[in-house]
């Protein structure tokens, strides 16, 4: 007969690790950043798509596209920037980059608009 003591012990399950957190504030700050470069995306769309003069050409309507392009991208951003995964470091990173890629996608498009501006219909 074998005693009680005997028996080998099994150690406790670990406990999951802790995700790792972003600091205070840094989720604040990239909803900031996110909402002032919608805001300006927007009201630049609104003037150059739909006030100021001119026709429609081809450089015109891949500046249009990038610009859809950067406000879609920009609006995944805040969607993902507001959810409470994001708290997480390795959401946050997905994050930037979904930010980042907007802003380049942005930046294409307004390059676009002038180029079109700059070389008249």
């Amino acid at each position: 007969m074998t005693d009680a003591s005997d028996k080998p012990s099994t150690p406790p399950a670990p406990s999951p690790p802790k995700p790792q957190l972003v600091p205070t504030g840094y989720r604040q700050g990239i909803i900031t950043a996110i909402t002032v470069l919608l805001g300006f995306s927007l009201a630049f769309w609104r003037f150059w798509g739909f006030e100021s003069p001119g026709h429609w050409n081809a450089r015109a309507l891949f500046a249009a596209v990038s610009l859809v392009a950067a406000v879609t991208l920009q609006i995944i951003s805040l969607f993902r920037a507001l959810r409470i995964e994001d708290d997480e470091v390795g959401e946050y990173r997905r994050t930037v980059r979904w930010f980042i890629a907007s802003a380049i996608a942005l930046l294409v498009g307004l390059f676009a608009a002038m180029l079109d501006a700059a070389l008249g219909s």
